[in-house]
């Protein structure tokens, strides 16, 4: 553990400045991505049931972006199927859902959905 008593005034408030910087542009660099408008393509792509009104959200810490009822995400270390049913918690049903551009088979839908 840091002794912060011996750290002066002014150091303190530059780390202080340094880990705000640093968890903005985080948070910016995941969910600052024009919706579907990422860099390259998409690893997932998802259209919903139903439209949502949303346009960023993020889900099991996949970053998403939605406009109308399709959204689309970047790989991630986290099985399709998990991602997917992430999904499914924070928006509803799931009508089709695409991994580097294959749609998933029925089963792993209704999966998905259930």
């Amino acid at each position: 553990m840091i002794n912060t008593l011996s750290i002066p005034r002014s150091g303190k408030l530059a780390i202080l400045a340094s880990a705000l910087v640093y968890t903005g542009l985080s948070f910016g660099v995941a969910t600052g991505a024009a919706p579907l408008q990422a860099a390259g393509s998409p690893y997932y792509t998802a259209t919903l049931s139903a439209p949502t009104s949303e346009t960023k959200a993020v889900t099991d810490g996949v970053a998403w972006a939605c406009k109308d009822a399709t959204c689309v995400a970047k790989k991630t270390s986290a099985r399709p199927l998990r991602v997917c049913r992430a999904l499914n918690r924070k928006f509803g049903e799931v009508a089709t859902f695409k991994v580097d551009g294959q749609d998933i088979t029925t089963e792993e839908l209704a999966k998905c959905n259930g």
